[in-house]
């Protein structure tokens, strides 16, 4: 009975756990109607090496977040190790979280994959945030890992 008792609490705790992760997501991640990265593929950038737009049809749900894919095979490299294609900062613009702590909004063309991570800029009005974030890349990182801490604890 008490391992019943065990294993129905751990269930518990663990979908309460899951249900607060996916509202702070869908909370404070840069979606719209809580798809991410304006539904492009976030496996496309690994994989093409560019940013293809996604299918309304192929989808994967991630703790709160809908990813549309442009294939199959996409969407399944997802569905194996979602966190790993999953853009940094919650999918806002990298060099804004490192230089001030900022949610800005993204360009999903504009891309850099770093250590096998994706980052995401903004790019728009003769203004190319990817630029400035190379001239001083470790800083901002640094910088923007944790102001985004910050902001999701």
């Amino acid at each position: 009975m008490k391992r019943v008792v065990v294993l129905l609490l751990i269930v518990f705790v663990s979908s309460v756990a899951v249900a607060q992760s996916a509202g702070k997501r869908t909370s404070e991640y840069n979606l719209d109607n809580k798809v991410g990265i304006q539904g492009y593929d976030p496996v496309s950038y690994f994989k093409q090496g560019k940013a293809i737009k996604g299918k309304k049809e192929l989808i994967v749900t991630y703790e709160g977040v809908i990813y549309q894919f442009s294939s199959v095979s996409n969407k399944e490299f997802f569905a194996k190790n979602p966190s790993s294609y999953e853009p940094q900062y919650g999918g806002w613009c990298a060099y804004a979280m490192g230089s001030a702590g900022e949610k800005v909004e993204i360009n999903p063309e504009t891309f850099k994959i770093i250590d096998g991570k994706l980052y995401l800029f903004y790019n728009a009005y003769f203004n190319n945030t990817l630029k400035s974030w190379n001239k001083n890349e470790a800083s901002l990182k640094a910088s923007a890992g944790a102001n985004w801490n910050k902001i999701i604890k």
